[in-house]
């Protein structure tokens, strides 16, 4: 909860009691003149004016007494009985406890009244045991009618909140399933980029002219890698191994494609191989990397992949920047970070140093 949530939360509570107070204090009097319906006020206004405001000061502190003590009470049941769990439980315990503090109230406002005097009390006496009987089971009904307040009003607040996150749930459910499907679109577009096909086609019509068992397996190795993105487009996750099959096709159309201007180091632990990643995140990251670096074989562009002890898929690359600048649109980063959203709590990080950029992404168990 944010400072300011608790601050609202502090200032409604506030309000709360405060109103709480101010009802049980009209009620007292509402039953002490249906108790008393003439002795009390005639001797009432008869008294002095200090007594007056004694009286109706004593009569504030008790009603403060008494919200603060049902209050306390409901505070700690609903540590160790709340409502959702075990209501008429709950119910009977709240109601058992209530009276019990009502009449510990009673008790101390009796020894108060022994030890001053009673002076500010202007009702007539002795009072009857009638009369003392209504007086006891009112201050009962005072306790409980504030706890019935207080708990309605906790029940209606976690009602709301409930409705709220169920409401937000329901949102978040809907926009998750529009992300996927425009990451799928998205990662789909990818996968079937004509530039992408023209350029290999175009590679391997040479290739076939110039070595034929060479063409051969470059068309070995085009198929496996289409053949991967069709079938896994739609997965969520994958084995890290078959990721790294689908790799190593790629990166040898890559290799034949630019030539010496681009070196790739592969080291990544076996213990890895069994946990899972998003389908074709290591293209998007050699595509990135590719697209905003030059690749010259007197200066190649080194890309590194590799395992951490932090179960973490690294991918560097040293900045080689283009003569003219390629405007950076992050759709591809931004297409795996979506995608983590929806697979795990951990996210993937991008760190550029102005000498390499460097992209870590999480292996799912």
């Amino acid at each position: 909860m944010g400072h300011q949530e608790k601050t609202n939360l502090t200032k409604r509570n506030s309000i709360k009691n405060v109103l709480l107070v101010t009802f049980t204090f009209f009620v007292s009097y509402a039953t002490v003149f249906i108790i008393f319906p003439y002795s009390y006020w005639h001797n009432f206004f008869a008294m002095p004016v200090y007594k007056q405001v004694e009286d109706v000061l004593v009569n504030l502190i008790f009603c403060v007494a008494i919200v603060w003590f049902s209050l306390f009470i409901d505070r700690k049941l609903n540590k160790k009985i709340p409502w959702m769990v075990r209501p008429l439980k709950r119910l009977l315990i709240q109601a058992i406890f209530q009276i019990l503090g009502a009449l510990f109230l009673i008790i101390c406002l009796t020894f108060a009244y022994l030890i001053f005097g009673g002076t500010t009390n202007p009702q007539p006496s002795p009072i009857g045991l009638r009369e003392g009987v209504y007086t006891i089971i009112s201050i009962m009904l005072w306790a409980l009618m504030v706890s019935a307040l207080n708990t309605g009003d906790f029940l209606l607040r976690n009602w709301k909140e409930a409705t709220i996150k169920a409401a937000e749930h329901e949102i978040n459910a809907v926009r998750n399933k529009q992300l996927a499907s425009e990451i799928e679109l998205q990662a789909l577009k990818m996968q079937l980029d004509p530039h992408f096909v023209f350029n290999n086609l175009s590679v391997l019509s040479e290739l076939i002219l110039k070595d034929q068992q060479l063409g051969y397996e470059y068309t070995e190795n085009f198929t496996k890698v289409y053949r991967y993105l069709l079938v896994n487009s739609k997965k969520k996750l994958i084995p890290l191994a078959e990721e790294l099959k689908f790799l190593d096709a790629y990166l040898f159309l890559i290799r034949h494609r630019m030539g010496e201007g681009c070196v790739f180091m592969i080291d990544i632990e076996a213990s890895k191989f069994k946990m899972m990643i998003p389908p074709v995140t290591l293209q998007l990251f050699i595509e990135n990397a590719l697209k905003y670096n030059r690749t010259e074989e007197e200066n190649p562009l080194h890309v590194a992949i590799y395992s951490n002890d932090n179960d973490e898929l690294v991918v560097t690359n040293n900045l080689l920047p283009l003569v003219n600048n390629v405007d950076s649109t992050g759709i591809g980063l931004k297409n795996i970070i979506d995608r983590y959203a929806l697979l795990s709590d951990r996210k993937p990080s991008v760190i550029e140093d102005g000498k390499t950029f460097t992209v870590k992404v999480p292996l799912i168990s």
